[in-house]
């Protein structure tokens, strides 16, 4: 299944046409401008230069108020640029250090990807498949989680950070058989986190108040969507530096986790787009975008009650990566999983004195390390950030999306699954909706950005299990 919006169609270059906008190109670097707002995209050959998510973008591009000058100092979109529901995914947005646009971020604050190692191969796993795929299935699809945490360790979470947090947990649980120093010691490898504020006041008040112990129903799920646990097999070593500093060998299996900050996501997200539209100045018309910006102490509030949300989203992700190890000691006798790195998606981070915002984008700062998965039936990537100012200091989240989930629903002969890989669910929608069909290869993805000189591609990942809620 494929578009049919390739660039550039007359009928699509009719309808930008329509809506105000102007489009140059030089070579995969895609210019547009409508009005005062200009964007640049990044897009492979053949690949769709879709007029909403255009639209979307240069929304962004040009959010502002009426009494004072757009904030917006650039815009740029890398090759898994689609639609979103407000602002478009795979784009990167950089405002004034004041001023932040919560509706770009969204509900699904600090969804990220999470990698570790198993320290085995594909046939030592293989051998006890049907025993740690059964735990997973229970803990990952079924919910059967057991995350106890004093409403202490949340306020240590919320308002001190994630070191604090590890500190305060009692032996109960996933975190009797968790490794305290390992935990602590895999803090260092999350990207952005040291950067995030909080305060538990943003918080739901029955995770803070009081001593007792708390259990937020979804600590440690993955969510549906696009979200994954995925088992992976190291198939090649692009740049053996990063692959060594990794500890990846070609043939070790690897468990990539996409997760985000579930319903703390939604409590601060939803609040802060709510506040941002009513301090809209009255008596002027609202944006048709539905994008609102903060500005001063409200978007310093902002920051911090997502920094809240983003602190969650770790938790989140240390508790599924912590039910895979355990699944692994449990049924194969393996304890030596090490964090490669965890990296945000969706959040805003005060960078060379801008807030850069990125929905569906990574950090990919010189030297950084990134994560971008392709489908459950495409290979997936680590790669090293090189630092590129003109894209933003950013790099894709992944393929991106090519077909949308309603329409995967109607099409019966999806992929759902292959000798190499194979998609545990419980739904079986979801294999439809996630398809390797509905997503944009990554092959193209990857290259354009090495050409473009974002990132350099370091380990190549073939998928293996999926596991999707």
């Amino acid at each position: 299944m494929t578009s049919s919006l390739f660039p550039l169609t007359p009928r699509l270059a009719k309808a930008l046409a329509r809506a105000g906008v102007t489009v140059e190109r030089a070579g995969l670097v895609w210019r547009v401008r409508r009005g005062d707002a200009a964007a640049q995209l990044l897009l492979p050959d053949d690949f769709p230069l879709e007029i909403k998510a255009v639209q979307q973008l240069l929304d962004f591009a040009g959010v502002g108020w009426p009494d004072r000058p757009a904030p917006v100092r650039c815009a740029c979109a890398t090759p898994d640029f689609h639609p979103g529901s407000l602002a478009p995914v795979g784009s990167i947005v950089a405002t004034d250090a004041d001023v932040v646009v919560p509706a770009a971020i969204g509900t699904d604050i600090n969804c990220g990807m999470r990698l570790i190692t198993t320290g085995l191969t594909q046939a030592q796993l293989a051998a006890h498949e049907a025993r740690w795929t059964g735990a997973l299935t229970r803990r990952l699809l079924h919910a059967e989680t057991d995350v106890p945490l004093r409403a202490g360790a949340f306020r240590a979470l919320f308002d001190d950070g994630p070191e604090a947090c590890l500190d305060a947990l009692d032996a109960q649980g996933v975190w009797a058989g968790a490794d305290r120093t390992r935990l602590l010691r895999e803090v260092r490898d999350c990207i952005a986190l040291q950067s995030f504020g909080g305060n538990a006041a943003h918080a739901p008040e029955a995770w803070t108040e009081g001593s007792g112990t708390v259990r937020a129903p979804d600590l440690g799920t993955v969510g549906s969507g696009n979200h994954f646990v995925e088992f992976q097999i190291v198939e090649a070593v692009l740049d053996r530096h990063v692959a060594y500093a990794a500890g990846l060998r070609v043939g070790e299996v690897v468990v990539m986790i996409h997760s985000g900050s579930r319903g703390m996501g939604f409590h601060v997200g939803q609040r802060w787009m709510d506040r941002a539209r009513a301090l809209w100045p009255a008596g002027h018309k609202h944006p048709q975008s539905r994008l609102y910006a903060l500005r001063g102490a409200e978007a310093e509030g902002f920051l911090q009650a997502m920094g809240t949300a983003a602190r969650y989203a770790w938790l989140n992700r240390v508790v599924i990566a912590e039910w895979v190890r355990e699944a692994l000691e449990a049924c194969v006798g393996a304890g030596g999983s090490r964090l490669v790195v965890d990296v945000p998606h969706n959040v805003v981070t005060r960078e060379q004195g801008l807030n850069l915002h990125r929905k569906g984008a990574t950090p990919a700062q010189a030297g950084q390390w990134a994560l971008l998965p392709g489908s459950m039936g495409d290979a997936s990537y680590l790669v090293s950030g090189l630092g590129n100012a003109d894209w933003l200091w950013s790099c894709s989240h992944g393929a991106g999306r090519a077909v949308r989930r309603q329409a995967m629903r109607r099409e019966a002969a999806a992929s759902q699954g292959t000798e190499t890989w194979r998609c545990l669910a419980l739904r079986e929608e979801r294999r439809w909706e996630e398809a390797p069909e509905a997503y944009k290869p990554i092959g193209p993805v990857i290259a354009a950005q090495e050409d473009a000189g974002l990132l350099r591609a370091a380990v190549r990942l073939r998928p293996w299990r999926t596991f999707k809620a």
